[in-house]
């Protein structure tokens, strides 16, 4: 089901790279367009499209040797065309449109069914550059008893994005619809990932790889396991099969994309030091994210630790369960996965190797002794709210939602009592948040 990027890296070379010297890689809407304003390229691209509609890119299946020839020269014009190549943008305009060109040109010229490639336009970043650019959160080791996922809610609400779109998020993902339904599933999953695809990742990433301490993981590991209001966007009234979920999610445009991105940038690889066999960190908690909003959403479930499964089990597979338990170890026995947030949780990165040192936030919000007063009593009543123990499935159902209600409201209190006193000349009596 899974196969080693490696083995296919000659090929991804021949198909794939070979003309990115020799033209600028277009999205593939804009491809699409491009190659629909001339004639020959338009003609061989309605050919192709013809040939490999409901057959899979099995041209043996078209009768007749002529109509084989023809689906044939269709897919090598193709090669030569701006759509050869092209690739998408996460959380683009026509983002769903320009992944079903992608996958009705990959699969024409591949002639699988497999996830073996990215549809998306790489993004060439590491940790270490979010770390320089988020100086609101304080990145602190794991080992401190410092609540660093409570610390990274609290920098969400000082920022406008990303308080609009958590907020956007949590209103479908607690409003229960009927007796019978916790919420309006779907929207949920879109505003959960508009929120992953629009927030910047030096806030979104804070609040889903954030580090707990050894010594006290209650709190902070319930609240971060809380970031996707899990409730509603994550668990369902029974476990699906993995393969049946991940066959689902194939059926999907953004869902398949978003699996394939996953598979293709968190591929473990256990002769790398880093874990990964892409060695970038960064394109790895980058992918994990992408599905978060789809069918194949994972969390964090209840042990402590970094223990990240979907919403399905193996259970029912038959003959089929080898193939299952490799699905489910794509996120529960990933090593690249975990380090990569084991890495941004530390402050390291795959192209440093060395702990960054601690950034201390910059934002200061002036306020009166008696407003910071009034700020801890409020912070404890959080750290309070998340170290209930919610491990009983009957009371999670009855209360899960409304935790995260209670959660964010109360931060968004905290902000409104800090923004509302005047500044101070003492700056000493400005709390590190």
């Amino acid at each position: 089901m899974f196969v080693k990027l490696s083995r296919y890296s000659l090929l991804y070379k021949k198909f794939w790279v070979g003309s990115a010297s020799r033209a600028v890689r277009l999205d593939c809407v804009k491809a699409s367009e491009q190659c629909l304003k001339e004639y020959s390229c338009s003609t061989k691209y309605r050919t192709m499209r013809q040939c490999v509609a409901g057959r899979e890119s099995n041209f043996s299946a078209v009768h007749g040797a002529e109509a084989q020839g023809e689906c044939r020269s269709a897919i090598d014009a193709m090669k030569q065309s701006p759509l050869y190549n092209c690739r998408c943008r996460r959380g683009m305009k026509k983002e769903k449109n320009c992944l079903r060109i992608f996958w009705s040109i990959y699969q024409s010229l591949q002639g699988n069914d497999l996830l073996e490639y990215s549809p998306y336009e790489p993004v060439n970043s590491r940790l270490s550059d979010i770390f320089r650019l988020a100086p609101i959160i304080a990145v602190e080791p794991a080992s401190t008893k410092e609540n660093n996922c409570l610390n990274a809610a609290k920098a969400c609400n000082l920022n406008d994005t990303c308080k609009k779109y958590r907020s956007a998020y949590i209103n479908p993902c607690t409003s229960r619809v009927s007796t019978s339904e916790v919420c309006n599933k779907r929207k949920c999953h879109k505003a959960l990932r508009q929120f992953f695809d629009k927030v910047p990742t030096k806030y979104s990433y804070g609040m889903l790889f954030c580090a707990c301490p050894t010594g006290d993981q209650t709190a902070c590991a319930e609240r971060r396991r809380q970031t996707i209001v899990p409730v509603c966007s994550y668990e369902d009234k029974d476990k699906t099969n993995c393969l049946s979920l991940q066959n689902t999610c194939k059926t999907n445009y953004i869902c398949r994309s978003r699996l394939a991105d996953f598979i293709s940038n968190c591929q473990p690889e256990v002769h790398s030091i880093s874990g990964c066999l892409r060695e970038n960190y960064a394109d790895c908690l980058l992918s994990y994210s992408g599905l978060i909003g789809t069918v194949m959403t994972p969390n964090y479930v209840r042990s402590f630790g970094i223990s990240l499964s979907p919403w399905c089990d193996c259970s029912g597979s038959g003959n089929s369960k080898p193939d299952c338990d490799k699905v489910v170890e794509l996120f529960t026995n990933n090593r690249c996965l975990r380090n990569a947030i084991q890495a941004f949780g530390n402050g390291t990165d795959v192209g440093v190797w060395q702990p960054q040192p601690p950034i201390q936030p910059t934002v200061d919000l002036s306020i009166t002794r008696k407003g910071k007063a009034q700020t801890n009593n409020a912070l404890d009543a959080l750290t309070d709210m998340t170290k209930l123990d919610l491990d009983g499935n009957s009371l999670y159902h009855i209360c899960g939602t409304l935790q995260v209600k209670f959660l964010f409201e109360y931060e968004n209190i905290l902000i409104t009592v800090q923004a509302s006193f005047p500044p101070l000349e003492d700056s000493q009596s400005s709390p590190n948040l």
